[in-house]
């Protein structure tokens, strides 16, 4: 087939979220974690950092709490907290990090988040995290047939028995939690079987993320990995595999619409799925609620356990690395030339498949990461996820401009419920 020649657009400036404020997520145990899930993308990323400890120092800490508090221009500042596993840390590292929040805190309300995969929590956890009000993202993938094909430790052994255990304990202390459930090449096979289960242990908070990983390439194994690096958008370059446990996009979609119409007729206003929150946003025409449904990137950076910035939690590579908080200034790194044709690339690289597309508004090109399939007419840069999205938003079009004309007349969405056989005869 003949390729187009792709038109690229001008980058006009900053996105407006970088310049009114960023978001910097911590990993305070670097790629340090007691599990050993198979599909990790992270945990490989140890030699990048070598003879370190993997332990966030007090003085990184305090460098961090203080340049990224009076680096937002906002009233508001939240704390995300991730690995690795951040719980390694332990509750004393936290207390440092809240005291060091109220020290350098400008006034502003400070919020923080903690995802983890639940098996280190216990008691002494839960009642700290309930007490300071953290916002807790377990990683949990469903029922143990899932969880346990991929969520291993050290040795090999099962989690799910103990991740269950530290929903209940969470849910008993009142701990805000939501489920984070990665959604793979076996369980998007089942997506009901998934949901009810969640469902059915009291989660009120999803999120699904695809697992897309793809095997290594020349640029990985010159880094020494066994996963390939995320694909340079403005270059061709060589596509490798998928991995065996990567899900498909066909099914991927069909995993998102079988849910969808279970919530929709069921659970509206009681539980609320992250991948549907952010669909409607997108129909109401409100600011994407997530990076990788933004128009552009760059404004949700990394910074390591040794104070080292990254453009983005799946851009942990050299190549990506923008300097150390304890050597240059927070701001400056942000707003660099190199961050900032990062976040831009993410639209100006769009094929032109893209461009013409009815659901541009809503995916936006997915995240860059998984940008390494090749449209119909063979232009690279197109989302590997693109026709799963593509048959999950048109799916949910009708339901989604119902439900924002509901919002428009002050009326409850969950009243969808009563029209949503109705509206799936009239697809």
């Amino acid at each position: 087939m003949t390729k187009k020649k792709k038109t690229k657009r001008k980058a006009p400036g900053l996105d407006s979220s970088v310049q009114h404020g960023f978001h910097l997520m911590a990993k305070p145990a670097g790629p340090r974690c007691n599990l050993n899930c198979n599909y990790c993308f992270y945990l490989e990323k140890r030699p990048f950092f070598p003879q370190s400890d993997f332990r966030m120092s007090d003085e990184v800490l305090e460098a961090y709490t203080r340049e990224y508090i009076a680096s937002q221009p906002g009233p508001s500042v939240e704390f995300a907290w991730q690995g690795g596993e951040p719980t390694l840390m332990g509750i004393n590292f936290f207390r440092r990090a809240l005291d060091l929040q109220r020290k350098y805190s400008l006034g502003k309300e400070i919020s923080n988040a903690l995802q983890t995969n639940g098996t280190l929590l216990n008691e002494s956890w839960c009642d700290f995290l309930a007490r300071n009000n953290f916002l807790v993202g377990l990683s949990m993938d469903g029922p143990p047939t899932f969880h346990d094909r991929y969520r291993l430790d050290k040795t090999g052994r099962p989690t799910h028995e103990t991740v269950l255990r530290s929903l209940k304990m969470m849910q008993q202390y009142g701990v805000e939690t939501n489920v984070i459930v990665s959604v793979n090449k076996e369980s998007s096979r089942h997506p009901l079987e998934v949901y009810r289960f969640l469902r059915e242990h009291g989660v009120r908070f999803i999120q699904f993320i695809p697992i897309v990983e793809r095997e290594a390439d020349s640029e990985a194994e010159r880094l020494g990995l066994a996963l390939a690096a995320p694909p340079s958008l403005n270059r061709e370059e060589k596509t490798s595999r998928v991995t065996e446990w990567s899900v498909e996009p066909q099914q991927y979609g069909e995993f998102l619409i079988r849910i969808f119409q279970e919530w929709v007729k069921n659970d509206v206003g009681s539980i609320f799925v992250m991948n549907f929150e952010w669909t409607l946003g997108a129909w109401a025409r409100v600011p994407a609620g997530v990076c990788y449904l933004s128009p552009r990137c760059g404004s949700n950076l990394i910074i390591e356990h040794n104070g080292d910035i990254f453009s983005c939690d799946h851009f942990v590579y050299p190549a990506y690395r923008l300097g150390n908080i304890l050597a240059d200034d927070l701001r400056e790194m942000v707003l660099s030339k190199q961050q900032i044709a990062f976040g831009a690339s993410k639209e100006t690289e769009l094929p032109e498949y893209c461009r013409s597309c009815d659901v541009l508004f809503a995916c936006r090109g997915g995240c860059p990461k998984q940008r390494f399939a090749r449209s119909p007419d063979g232009e690279p840069g197109l989302n590997y996820l693109c026709t799963g999205f593509k048959n999950f938003y048109n799916h949910v079009n009708p339901y989604m401009k119902h439900m924002v004309n509901l919002i428009h007349k002050g009326i409850p969405v969950k009243k969808i419920m009563e029209t949503a056989d109705e509206l799936a005869v009239s697809e």
